[in-house]
């Protein structure tokens, strides 16, 4: 009997700043196997790396422009045929909208790949503004915690590392959280869209507990991994 081959799963999230994105991806990366993708982490890595793609994104920086979507592709093809890739990626910050969506279609299908799901995570927005507000993480990993929702076990000590020093992002305000909700819903609407038509949407509630939003997307990553 000739052996399956399997591809990486290709897994989306989408959420405004605040829903949980970088916990849960964190959580799924040591449970799967599967690789967090940042597209910020990615740029730096392939400037400092000084790869093709990593030069010509450079250039554009340093000239104080926007790095174009050709760009983004290429460092994320790049990316993507790494070893350490085998079993699937989450991406993180790309797409972000209806057009980068339908190159990221294209590039994918140049490998045989495709999205296998795109979770939505749903937010009350005023209850969002809350938690953004309240939000910190650990300066050594970086561990998220929340001066409310998520507080290390033992008080000034992170859980993951030890760590002792902890930070705040300076424009984590309510005036901050509240533009940048707005900022999403106009821009990721149309992506909803997108991958609702192309049968591979699914919305989370990320208002739940941390444990609830992570069951949730266990079973949603467990179907596409198989």
């Amino acid at each position: 009997m000739d052996a399956v081959e399997t591809r990486p799963a290709v897994l989306i999230l989408l959420g405004p700043p605040g829903a949980g994105k970088g916990t849960q991806a964190r959580m799924l990366e040591e449970e799967f196997g599967l690789v967090q993708l940042s597209t910020g982490d990615l740029l730096r890595a392939a400037v400092a790396m000084g790869t093709p793609a990593g030069l010509a994104a450079k250039a554009v920086m340093e000239a104080g422009g926007l790095v174009s979507d050709e760009i983004v592709l290429a460092i994320l093809k790049d990316r993507m045929a790494e070893p350490d890739v085998t079993k699937g990626v989450i991406l993180d910050g790309f797409p972000r909208t209806a057009g980068q969506a339908a190159a990221l279609d294209g590039l994918l299908a140049e490998s045989g790949q495709r999205v296998d799901a795109a979770v939505s995570l749903e937010v009350d927005d005023e209850a969002m503004i809350a938690r953004v507000a309240g939000r910190y993480t650990c300066a050594d990993c970086g561990e998220g915690y929340h001066d409310d929702f998520k507080q290390p076990v033992h008080a000034g000590v992170c859980d993951k590392c030890g760590g002792t020093a902890f930070k705040r992002r300076a424009d984590d305000t309510a005036e901050t959280a509240r533009a940048r909700l707005e900022a999403y819903h106009a821009q990721t609407a149309p992506l909803i869209d997108h991958y609702d038509h192309l049968g591979v949407l699914a919305r989370v509630d990320a208002m739940g507990s941390i444990a609830d939003v992570r069951a949730a997307l266990g079973g949603i990553v467990a179907a596409i991994t198989v």
